[in-house]
């Protein structure tokens, strides 16, 4: 009985051992404790039976958790695998998932290149050698390629030893730089195709147990179903991708067939309008994005249009110096235009593109684009309809301008005329060509050498159009009645439109204003005689009026001495006319004295600290440089002509 009593108990110490997961060390506790207390040795011989089949237990109850935690965690990683949809996070996630289930010091993975006939490391975890993270391997080298070769897993404790497999020195040094010594290799089967091998590896020589090889080999299964998985929505959605982009580029295509259209009827449109080439080179300049040049047949900037077509954005390639400003010849193209011409088509060179404007055989032109990143064939179709409308236009302008320069030729020889006649009938002719007589004109009149003759003639059209007044040929000048009050500015502004891309220089003498039609030929002779100044002076290529010259327009035939007289002493006549002075007098007395105080002051009777008063006051009045040598010879002059004339 007692002895039956000493077996429950003994039992019942170790299930509770068992109960509570106790550490294999404490079921030392009971048979140490008999000893102490003196137990026999059949007694202890039962306690250490009851330990032995207790940790057995113990053994295989761990053993199932183990399995159930591996089953768990593969079936986790199944469901892991299933939800990702990427490639390359799939298989991150294989060789992560490896190196958790497994413990090894490193999980990595490689897969099969069909077209070169080997296997390369795809993914690694864990490694620290970018040399082992590049290893590619030879169908039947290494154990991964004996692996990938046989369909079967394979494992060694002592890899840089083991004599299995086929060593090669790229494989052999690339594990040693990583510093593995047991590695395990399973395939990546599906169906009967081997895609790679997934490897679990230590750096020391730890042999891998059967439930490791077994556990690995599960997760390299559903592995590979995930791979392929991975690979044929990869391949769905290239499918898919290559769809959209055919139909992008179906919806472009279409697109821009539309936008090329609406573009052609916009340029058409312009034409119709009587749109300018500004307005046509802005909307094909805003229609393609890019900044556009057009230039007339001599290279000549007659339009600039476009974000990008700033004053340096030509410049590059074109010449030195060279900037799109309209007027100034631009550089650099005319190879290009030459061969757009003779092809019928665009041509690109660099981030430029040239489309010739010309009629039948004539150049007329070009437009010049700086193309976006995004111009392309539709682009260049609108650039070259672009230059058709523009060739049309030109066409249409030069018929309008002939018969306009013309007319108003024949106006301008019949108000020009002396003595003018048929006043009336004046008026009314101009009014129908939009010229008001009734508001002040000035009349301008131009010397251009006879080469640059017919483009100044075609400038000078193209100004009066834009101003309201009339241009053409008299007596072998080019003549502009234009509407203003200012002759100066209006010289200036005349010779600006005339001068660019002229061969030579242009020189431009303008008259009046008046504002009657029987003294539109005095203001043409105030024109003529400013020229005749202007060339006499040396000073070709300059604009003036009768009041630039001052005394030389009446020295040099042009001018009134009135006017002359005025613009020189014009402040002092005043100041003496109000204070009742004699400033005048003493400035004219000290110039015939020879500038010297005292004497001036003696031929005047007054003391010279007065003289030197008056001309203080003087100095107020016309000017601190009123002695430097050419304003006092204009002021002399002025003084002779005032006492000669009796002004």
């Amino acid at each position: 009985m007692l002895g039956a009593m000493s077996a429950l108990a003994t039992a019942s110490v170790f299930l509770d051992l068992l109960a509570r997961d106790a550490a294999a060390i404490e079921y030392d506790g009971p048979v140490v404790a008999a000893r102490v207390a003196g137990a026999g040795a059949e007694e202890l011989a039962e306690l250490e039976a009851a330990k032995r089949v207790a940790l057995g237990v113990r053994a295989t109850l761990a053993r199932s958790r183990r399995r159930e935690a591996e089953l768990v965690a593969l079936f986790e990683t199944a469901g892991d695998l299933a939800a990702l949809r990427d490639l390359g996070a799939v298989l991150k996630a294989i060789v992560t998932r490896a190196h958790t289930l497994i413990g090894a010091d490193v999980t990595y993975l490689t897969l099969d290149d069909p077209d070169r006939g080997d296997t390369y490391m795809r993914v690694t975890h864990g490694s620290v050698s970018a040399r082992f993270q590049s290893l590619r391997l030879p169908m039947g080298a290494g154990l991964g390629g004996l692996v990938a070769q046989t369909a079967k897993p394979y494992v060694t404790s002592d890899y840089p030893r083991d004599a299995r497999f086929r060593h090669t020195n790229e494989i052999d040094e690339g594990v040693g730089e990583e510093g593995l010594t047991a590695i395990l290799g399973v395939p990546l089967v599906l169906g009967s195709r081997v895609i790679g091998v997934l490897f679990a590896a230590n750096r020391s020589a730890r042999p891998f147990a059967r439930h490791e090889i077994t556990l690995l080999a599960s997760l390299a299964a559903h592995a590979a179903v995930a791979i392929d998985n991975a690979r044929l929505l990869q391949a769905t959605r290239d499918a898919l991708g290559e769809l959209r982009s055919a139909n992008e580029l179906v919806r472009a295509h279409s697109e821009a067939v539309e936008r090329a259209a609406a573009v052609h009827d916009k340029l058409a449109d312009l034409v119709l309008r009587g749109g300018d080439v500004e307005g046509i080179a802005a909307a094909v300049a805003e229609a393609l994005g890019g900044g556009l040049v057009v230039v007339d047949a001599d290279g000549v900037v007659t339009a600039v249009a476009g974000e990008a077509a700033g004053p340096d954005a030509f410049g590059e390639g074109l010449g030195e110096g060279m900037s799109p400003a309209i007027g100034t010849p631009l550089g650099g193209t005319a190879d290009l235009i030459t061969l757009s011409a003779a092809t019928g088509h665009a041509v690109r060179s660099g981030d430029l593109v040239v489309a010739a404007v010309a009629a039948a055989a004539e150049p007329l032109g070009a437009l010049i684009l700086r193309v976006p990143e995004t111009f392309g064939d539709v682009d260049q179709r609108i650039l070259e309809r672009a230059a058709l409308v523009v060739a049309l236009h030109l066409l249409m302008r030069r018929s309008e301008a002939e018969a306009a320069e013309r007319l108003g030729g024949d106006l301008l020889d019949d108000l020009l005329a002396v003595p003018v006649r048929h006043t009336s009938t004046l008026v009314e002719r101009a009014r129908r060509v939009g010229v008001d007589l009734d508001r002040p004109h000035i009349i301008v009149a131009a010397d251009a050498a006879p080469a640059d003759r017919s483009r100044a003639h075609f400038a000078a059209g193209r100004l009066a159009k834009s101003e309201g007044g009339l241009a053409g040929s008299h007596e072998g000048r080019i003549v502009l009645l234009l509407p203003g009050d200012d002759p100066s500015a209006t010289a200036q502004r005349v010779l600006s439109a005339l001068r660019g891309g002229l061969a030579h220089p242009v020189t431009v003498g303008a008259g009046g204003p008046k504002s009657e039609v029987t003294a539109y030929a005095d203001a043409h002779a105030e024109a003529v005689r400013c020229l005749g100044a202007l060339h006499a002076l040396g000073r070709d290529g300059c604009a003036a009026s009768p009041s630039d010259l001052g005394f030389l327009a009446l020295v040099l035939g042009g001018g009134d001495p009135g006017d002359v007289v005025r613009k020189a002493l014009g402040p002092l006549v005043d100041y003496d006319a109000k204070r009742g002075t004699d400033l005048l007098g003493t400035v004219e007395q000290y110039f015939a004295c020879g500038r010297s105080l005292g004497r001036t002051g003696e031929a005047l009777h007054i003391h010279v600290n007065t003289v030197t008063q008056r001309l203080d006051r003087t100095a107020r009045l016309l000017g601190a440089d009123w002695q430097e040598p050419g304003r006092s010879l204009e002021i002399q002059l002025a003084l002779q002509i005032r006492r000669v004339m009796g002004l």
